[in-house]
C-alpha cells in the first residue's frame, strides 16, 4: 500500500482543515510558528530495560505495546482508534477524542512519546523534563516526551489528541544509519509546542493508517516509524549543511532564566536590553544566541507567548472585552493585538472566542 504525505506548504487555514476536515469538526483555530523549548539535547540510551512505576520490567521490544496497553487501562474512556492488536513494530499509536473529560496522571514512559494536539482541552497542566505548561497547547502543535521522563499531567474539558510511541532503540538505529550519529545515543529532547510541518504530516499519515484499521500492515507501520524518526532527528539537529554561529547557542540555564523573565513580565514590555541583561550578554550577542536556541527572534518569541496568553483568556474569561484581553496579554492596544492574533492564529480574536464556545 503506498501513501503520500500532505503538502508542506499549507497556510494556517488549510492545515487546520487537513487536521480536522475529515472529522467534520468545526474547530477552525491554528497557532502557527511556535518556538522549541530547547534547540537540541542528547539523552544516553540506557543499557538496561526500562522499569516502570508499577514495578514491571519491560524489554525495549515490548515497550511501545506495553505503554499503549497501560495507557488504555488508565484512561477512563475508550480510544477513538488504537494500534493495539495490529502487530505494529517500532511504534504504537492511539487517538483519543472525548467531550467533558478530566484526568490526572503521573508516570514515566519507557518510550519516546510524540503528542499531536488536534483539539486542546479547556484546562491543562503538564510537567516533564524542563517543560512546564499551565495552559492548553495550540491546535496542531507537537510535544516530544523523551523516554524515562517523569510526567505529570492534568486536563479538564473536551480534547482530541494523537499519541505515538516510538521505541528508543529504533530512534537510535535511524540516527546511526540515516543521520550518522553514535548508535549508543538517541536525539530526543523534551520539547513542547512544536510547529514542524514535516513531522506533523508524518504523524497525520500514522493517524490515517490507524483509523483505516491498519490495512497497510506492519510493513507500512514500520516505514512510517522510520519517517517519523528521520523528521524528528532532522528537526532537532537542524540542516546538516548549517555551520554553528560564532556566537553559539544560548546555554540552557540562561535560556530558562530568560523565558521565566519573559513570562513574569509578559503584561509589560520586556525589551531586548532587559532580556540580554538577564543572560549577562550584549543585546547583539543575546539576540543571535536566542535565535539559535529557539529558532525565533526575542521579539517574535514574546509575541507568540502573548498570543498564547490571549487564547487562554478568550477561552476562560467570557466577560472580558477584547480591549481588556489585549491589555492583559501585554499588547499596547486592541488593533495591534488583533493584527498579530489574525496573522498568527489565522482567525480574529472574536472568531476564536466563538469557536472556543462551540467546542
Amino acid at each position: 500500500m503506498s501513501f503520500e504525505l500532505k503538502s508542506l506548504g499549507l497556510d494556517g487555514e488549510d492545515l487546520t482543515k487537513e487536521i480536522l476536515g475529515c472529522e467534520n469538526n468545526g474547530h477552525e483555530t491554528f497557532l502557527r510558528p511556535q518556538p522549541d523549548v530547547e534547540a537540541f539535547q542528547r539523552l544516553r540510551l540506557p543499557d538496561y530495560p526500562y522499569i516502570m512505576d508499577r514495578g514491571v520490567t519491560w524489554t525495549r521490544e515490548e515497550n511501545s505495546l506495553k505503554e499503549l496497553e497501560a495507557l488504555q487501562k488508565i484512561v477512563p474512556f475508550a480510544p477513538l482508534a488504537t494500534s493495539y492488536g495490529m502487530a505494529w513494530k517500532g511504534l504504537q499509536a492511539v487517538r483519543y477524542r472525548k467531550n467533558d473529560s478530566e484526568l490526572s496522571w503521573v508516570g514515566t514512559p519507557g518510550t519516546h512519546v510524540l503528542v499531536l494536539t488536534i483539539r486542546p482541552p479547556q484546562k491543562m497542566q503538564l510537567r516533564y523534563g524542563e517543560v512546564k505548561r499551565d495552559m492548553p497547547p495550540p491546535v496542531g502543535s507537537i510535544a516530544v516526551v523523551p523516554a524515562g521522563s517523569r510526567v505529570r499531567l492534568r486536563w479538564q474539558g473536551s480534547l482530541d489528541v494523537l499519541l505515538i510511541y516510538l521505541e528508543p532503540s529504533l530512534v537510535a538505529r535511524v540516527a546511526a544509519e540515516s543521520c550518522e550519529f553514535d548508535a549508543t545515543r538517541t536525539v530526543a529532547p523534551a520539547l513542547d509546542c512544536l510547529n514542524v510541518p514535516e513531522l506533523r504530516s508524518a504523524m497525520l499519515a500514522v493517524d490515517a493508517e490507524l483509523r483505516a484499521g491498519g490495512r497497510g500492515g506492519p510493513q507500512l507501520a514500520e516505514s512510517l516509524a522510520t519517517i517519523l524518526c528521520v523528521h524528528l532527528i532532522r528537526h532537532i539537529t537542524g540542516p546538516r549543511q548549517r555551520t554553528p554561529s560564532a556566537d553559539g547557542v544560548l546555554p540552557r540555564c540562561k535560556l530558562h532564566r530568560v523565558i521565566e523573565y519573559i513570562m513574569e513580565n509578559l503584561d509589560g514590555s520586556p525589551t531586548l536590553e532587559q532580556m540580554a541583561a538577564v543572560a549577562h550578554l550584549s543585546p547583539y550577542h543575546f539576540a543571535r544566541q536566542f535565535r539559535a536556541a529557539t529558532g525565533l527572534a526575542p521579539y517574535q518569541y514574546v509575541i507568540g507567548r502573548r498570543i498564547e496568553r490571549a487564547q487562554q483568556l478568550l477561552r476562560e474569561e467570557d466577560d472580558l472585552g477584547l480591549g481588556e484581553v489585549a491589555f492583559r496579554a501585554g499588547f499596547s492596544d486592541q488593533s495591534h493585538f488583533s493584527a498579530h492574533f489574525k496573522r498568527i492564529v489565522g482567525v480574529t480574536p472574536r472568531q476564536f472566542r466563538m469557536s472556543a464556545r462551540i467546542a
